[in-house]
């Protein structure tokens, strides 16, 4: 019978290939969809951001284990669309105009799919009228807008104001290494 804490366990130590294997076991077993992600993918991640956020494992660790989170999503998300698994919503994310960086935002792209959302990746050095034609297009409930650049974090007040404009009821997140909570509350971020 197929372990779902072997599932978590494996994708805490980064072992893509066992979890894509493990996963593909648990299906062919009729074990449930939702709690493969829940009880397998999405709490092996949840340690990890535990453990990262009290500096007990750092970004190549987290990068690993995100890999073979995607190998797992890879074999489960067909299997969610056949089960009728409804996302929880829409979330577009990018990097802002100027920024080419883009670890952060993948990695936050793999969380929210994990977590059962619908993820439109607009890439990086995105202007605020591509992530408003993307929030628009999509229904998006959510917009992540990424930076690590300091110079590019005016960027993000930009996107914000224009969807405020065009998309008022979509909270608007942002992330990046230089950003900090009051930058957010300044440019009248959601979080």
């Amino acid at each position: 019978m197929a372990d779902l804490d072997l599932i978590s366990e494996r994708l805490q130590k980064g072992k893509a290939k066992e979890v894509e294997k493990l996963v593909g076991e648990a299906l062919a077993e009729g074990i449930r969809v939702q709690d493969i992600l829940e009880k397998g993918l999405i709490a092996g991640m949840a340690v990890i951001g535990e453990k990262f956020k009290n500096n007990q494992v750092y970004v190549p660790e987290v990068l690993i284990a995100a890999r073979a989170m995607n190998k797992g999503m890879a074999i489960l998300e067909p299997a969610m669309v056949k089960a009728g698994v409804e996302p929880l919503g829409t979330v577009v994310i990018g990097t802002v105009k100027g920024d080419l960086h883009d670890i952060g935002k993948n990695l936050v792209c793999m969380m929210f799919k994990g977590a059962g959302f619908k993820v439109v990746d607009v890439g990086t050095d995105v202007p605020p009228e591509k992530f408003v034609s993307a929030a628009l297009e999509n229904d998006a409930c959510i917009v992540g807008l990424s930076a690590l650049l300091t110079t590019t974090m005016p960027n993000m007040r930009d996107c914000v104001e224009a969807l405020k404009v065009a998309k008022p009821e979509t909270k608007v997140m942002i992330g990046g290494a230089p950003v900090t909570q009051a930058f957010a509350d300044e440019i009248g971020a959601t979080a």
